[in-house]
């Protein structure tokens, strides 16, 4: 039996850490090969087999176990060194890579990345713009802006903002349109809706007051499942739509939308910045995530709730 190597220890905790072969490789940046060649020279080294294989997952072996939490600490020490060399030169690369919504692509990714960038120049940014779920690992996502509900708790979650959609209109629309001041009103209104070719939408209400809580279907005079593409009709004076307050919130700051029936509010979301369950980040990710949820509520201080 020999000494074995520090980085092959290394090595084999971010191989557990990632529960796969390839994902450890691409988070190291280096090859599969090279991986899979130290992992099996660290057990050669040791004389025992660390991991149980097959062609879906990985299992600790009993002495695997014990021998990981050695690994660990090496990983963590090996990572605080070069956390100490990335601080005092003050310069961090790589590639950042971001998944978000069409909703928020305008209004909060471009200028929350731009900013970013500045900062951290030497820092490559790809931006996957997607209404679908995304495959963290299998399409190399570091971090994901998502909206809504959470369903993955294998994901670490962390929320940035929460805020409320809003029914709005143009002035011009409002002055020649009778005034709705309940769910039921807006029947007899045009209404504009984000809606993926339904022929029936709902609104869910709770009033401001009293907390009751109502539904509202109907069916749209016009839907899109875009809501940038929903800003023209509403400007136009098309009708009445919803839209989310991170969608060209200037509009409503200057007055060329209004919001409608002020006691009947839309649901309230939650904007999540999502990734991967480790504790071995890269250090642009772990910057953009922490940028990321001190700069957004700056972005947008007065949103509606």
């Amino acid at each position: 039996m020999s000494m074995p190597d520090l980085s092959s220890l290394v090595i084999f905790a971010r191989v557990v850490d990632a529960n796969s072969f390839s994902e450890a490789a691409r988070r190291l940046k280096i090859p599969l090969s090279t991986v899979s060649r130290r992992v099996a020279e660290l057990e050669a080294d040791l004389g025992v087999r660390l991991l149980e294989r097959s062609t879906r997952s990985l299992r600790l072996t009993d002495v695997g176990s014990r021998v990981l939490q050695f690994a660990v600490r090496g990983a963590e020490l090996s990572e605080a060194v070069l956390n100490i060399a990335s601080d005092h030169s003050s310069k961090v690369s790589g590639t950042l890579r971001l998944a978000a919504p069409p909703s928020i692509s305008d209004s909060l990714l471009a200028p929350l990345v731009n900013s970013f960038q500045e900062s951290y120049p030497d820092v490559r940014v790809q931006i996957m713009v997607t209404e679908r779920i995304v495959d963290h690992i299998g399409e190399g996502v570091d971090l994901l802006f998502r909206v809504g509900a959470l369903r993955d708790s294998t994901l670490v979650a962390r929320k940035i903002l929460t805020y409320r959609h809003q029914l709005l209109a143009s002035p011009t629309y409002l002055k020649t349109h009778k005034r709705a001041t309940t769910p039921e009103d807006l029947l007899g209104h045009r209404l504009i809706a984000f809606s993926r070719w339904q022929p029936e939408n709902r609104w869910h209400f709770v009033h401001a007051s009293s907390k009751e809580t109502t539904k509202l279907r109907f069916e749209p005079y016009l839907s899109i499942n875009d809501y940038a593409g929903i800003v023209p009709a509403l400007l136009a004076g098309v009708g009445i739509g919803e839209l989310p307050p991170l969608v060209r919130p200037e509009l409503v700051q200057q007055g060329r939308l209004v919001e409608v029936m002020h006691n009947w509010r839309l649901r309230t979301f939650d904007l999540w910045l999502l990734h991967v369950g480790n504790r071995h980040l890269p250090r642009a990710v772990q910057l953009f995530k922490e940028f990321a949820a001190k700069m957004t509520p700056r972005l947008f201080p007065k949103l509606p709730v």
